[in-house]
């Protein structure tokens, strides 16, 4: 046994779990208080990261922590998105995802330059700080307690899972050019973005469509491999498009969207076990990189930092917004709502990484710039999305989630779904006694839901609007039950 062991790896699994702990119990506190709980873990590791030698800290692992977390964050995001969102409002965030990332970084450059930065500085600052990130707004909407407009909330969560690549390309160009390894010519760059968006979404396609086949084809002897599996093309499809010159965020959440909305053998294990991983990627990756940051750069970084938050949270990205959601009829109620909540997270100051690793001159100081920015943006927008869904009434009323839960976990893929629907007042059955509804063969009424108590169904029960219904039905008979029965409960 060398020097120093057992006992140094026990201190230091005792050390991450005891931040572990702390960050989860701490969760629910921050959510009441308003604050994004990945802020949370990122406070910490700054914390934590004044205690720590200096030869801890290590960019190169922060860069590949960070990198595996945010492909399980995009991953387990994709595979909670329903393909009606995509095709719905696909092209908003498609338009948010690329001329709003890029005119955010130029408007936040213009700013930076005139607080003392070089132009070229200031551009790589603008592009590291201009994409919304995916763990903070999941995280935010998903745990804030409202229910958004169905467009309002699918063009934020689509937004976040499809604008890194934008930034990241536009991060490794300008970063080449600062270190004089290239130079940045606009056509070259645009056909390089196009090529790298292309490649993702082929591949990302790709990779979910044969991960799907296999996933429905193949059998093994435990349920607990099924999220092994997929885990493994969450891996791959990142890696793939990466090498290919492909981007590889855009792949992960392409083929997580293609596995998420196929029928899958053990499901909501699945779904479950990528929750529970991305959780954990969220709390690694921001305590993480919250290690990264010295508390007397930060300090340094403040005013400056400040003022170029406050560009980026009440000009640069509410102007592109506007300007992007303006012909797809958003009204400016709902553009400045999805313009305040485009949280800032681990993604900035991910790529602020970028510049430290290559060894572009004061990277450290443009890193610390960065961290003080995200901070900011994190805990003023972060804090007020239940303030701002008020006040720009974007708030989806009537929706109520039902205490009890049905659902089925089973290894091999069953011939039935169970859809959950919460009954309308103009609904075809509220009014109508279970027994006599026309339903399909093979569909049943499995469970009631009515003021928060399971209800058995019985052929005399009559179905009021405001119940939870539980329905099983076969899939060929899906849209009869639907018209039937109105909104599924994730409508």
């Amino acid at each position: 046994m060398f020097e120093g062991e057992p006992n140094t790896t026990a201190l230091l699994l005792i050390a991450v779990g005891l931040l572990l702990i702390f960050s989860v119990l701490f969760s629910r506190p921050s959510e009441r208080i308003g604050i994004p709980v990945v802020l949370v873990f990122l406070l910490i590791g700054l914390l934590v990261g004044a205690y720590v030698p200096e030869h801890f800290v290590d960019f190169e692992l922060a860069f590949r922590v960070g990198t595996v977390g945010l492909v399980l964050i995009l991953f387990d995001g994709g595979l909670n998105t329903p393909f009606r969102q995509v095709r719905q409002y696909l092209a908003p965030a498609s338009i948010l995802a690329t001329l709003a990332v890029a005119g955010t970084a130029m408007i936040v450059a213009a700013a930076a330059w005139l607080l003392g930065l070089g132009w070229m500085e200031a551009l790589l600052l603008g592009a590291i700080v201009s994409s919304t990130d995916a763990a903070a707004v999941f995280s935010s909407l998903r745990g804030s307690g409202v229910q958004l407009r169905r467009r309002v909330g699918a063009t934020l969560e689509l937004e976040s899972g499809l604008n890194d690549p934008m930034a990241v390309i536009l991060t490794l160009a300008l970063t080449a050019t600062l270190l004089g390894t290239d130079s940045f010519a606009l056509l070259p760059f645009l056909g390089d973005v196009l090529l790298q968006l292309v490649i993702g979404v082929g591949l990302g396609l790709a990779i979910g469509w044969l991960g799907t086949q296999l996933l429905s084809r193949i059998r093994v002897p435990a349920a607990g491999l099924y999220p092994a599996l997929t885990l493994a093309l969450a891996l791959l499809a990142f890696g793939l498009p990466t090498i290919f010159m492909g981007s590889g965020f855009l792949a992960v959440y392409v083929a997580a969207l293609m596995l998420g909305n196929q029928r899958l053998p053990y499901r909501s294990g699945i779904l479950r076990v990528h929750d529970a991983m991305a959780w954990l990627a969220q709390i690694s990756m921001f305590l993480v990189l919250g290690l990264l940051a010295v508390p007397e750069l930060l300090a340094g970084a403040g005013w400056r930092g400040l003022v170029l938050a406050l560009v980026l949270a009440l000009i640069a990205r509410p102007l592109m917004v506007l300007l992007c959601l303006l012909p797809f009829g958003y009204s400016s109620r709902e553009s400045a709502f999805i313009s305040w909540v485009g949280l800032r997270g681990a993604v900035p100051i991910l790529l602020a990484t970028f510049p430290v690793l290559a060894g572009v001159p004061n990277a450290s100081e443009l890193f610390h710039l960065v961290f003080f920015i995200v901070v900011i943006n994190a805990i003023i927008p972060g804090a007020t999305i239940r303030w701002a869904v008020r006040l720009f009434g974007v708030e989806r009323a009537g929706l109520e989630r039902p205490s009890p839960v049905l659902e089925i976990n089973a290894i091999d893929t069953l011939p039935v779904q169970i859809i959950s629907f919460r009954l309308d007042p103009a609904a075809m059955v509220t009014g109508n006694k279970a027994g006599v509804l026309p339903l399909p063969e093979g569909a049943d009424i499995l469970l009631l839901v009515r003021d928060h108590l399971a209800l058995p169904v019985k052929p005399e029960t009559v179905l009021e609007a405001g119940d939870h219904v539980h329905v099983m039905v076969r899939p060929e008979h899906k849209r009869a039950v639907e018209l039937m029965f109105g909104l599924r409960e994730e409508d």
